[in-house]
């Protein structure tokens, strides 16, 4: 078991992962996984894996677990729409489960290449406010699963993409930015179970004589983390939705650019 001292930090990084993703309807997954690079090769994990498996651990213990504290919050003020979560789900499980067992094969670099210039993407767009042009007509089924395949299949990489790419979407359908927050927690939970079922299916075979992991999944650090985002997620939903919208996406843009330098500093480092 790694020392107390990893433990504490753990549980530090979800709260603060936690009230985030409650706050920003990051899932959190775009906080924790640069971060967890970082700790991971201060443990000593080897680069060849370190950042799937800060991916893996990511998507069990923060998509699960702070999607599901995160959308019980955001659930009770009526800030989630229902009718384009049930359309995208399928879609999403299916995007999310094939990408990830493909992404096993393709070397650490590439994946913190994407996720950093995914993620000034993101800051760009929040700080110059583009939004495509409300389109009025109605959504179908098959154009819902359609575009729940393509989010699956970014959030899995970029472990927060497919929240940006559901703001973008639901703004595209002329939803207010409190509801696609909260829609955008929704959809990370049929995101994370698949994603984290095909990373650890995915890094059964390669993460052997690591202790402690399952497949991709690094268990001492999902449990202390997943603990610490369900107590702490409630609290930044709540605090949401007394904030502006104008600030939330000043708030959204500066933690994606900071952590897009982040991840590059760490592509960099491979």
């Amino acid at each position: 078991m790694p020392g107390v001292e990893w433990l504490l930090l753990y549980l530090v990084l979800g709260t603060l992962t936690g009230f985030l993703a409650g706050l920003l309807g990051l899932g959190g997954g775009g906080i924790l996984v640069p971060l967890l690079v970082t700790i991971f090769a201060w443990q000593g994990f080897g680069t060849d894996n370190v950042v799937h498996l800060a991916l893996g651990t990511t998507l069990v213990a923060c998509m699960m677990i702070a999607s599901l504290a995160s959308l019980r919050a955001h659930a009770l003020r009526g800030a989630v729409e229902w009718r384009f979560v049930r359309g995208m789900a399928p879609g999403i499980m299916l995007g999310a489960f094939v990408v990830a067992q493909l992404v096993g094969n393709v070397n650490s670099a590439y994946i913190a290449l994407f996720f950093s210039l995914f993620m000034a993407l993101m800051a760009v767009q929040h700080f110059l406010d583009w939004q495509p042009r409300p389109n009025p007509r109605p959504t179908t089924l098959p154009g819902l699963a359609a575009v729940g395949v393509v989010i699956g299949a970014v959030f899995t990489i970029a472990a927060v993409g497919g929240g940006f790419l559901t703001f973008i979407y639901l703004g595209y359908k002329n939803v207010d930015l409190k509801k696609a927050i909260g829609t955008s927690a929704a959809m990370a939970l049929p995101i994370s179970i698949s994603g984290a079922i095909g990373y650890m299916v995915s890094g059964w075979s390669r993460t052997v004589s690591t202790p402690y992991t399952l497949g991709y999944v690094y268990v001492p650090a999902f449990v202390a983390i997943a603990i610490a985002i369900a107590v702490a997620a409630p609290y930044g939903a709540r605090y949401s939705h007394s904030l502006p919208d104008a600030q939330l996406k000043k708030w959204f843009a500066v933690v994606s650019l900071v952590l897009s330098i982040k991840m590059f500093v760490s592509f960099l480092q491979f």
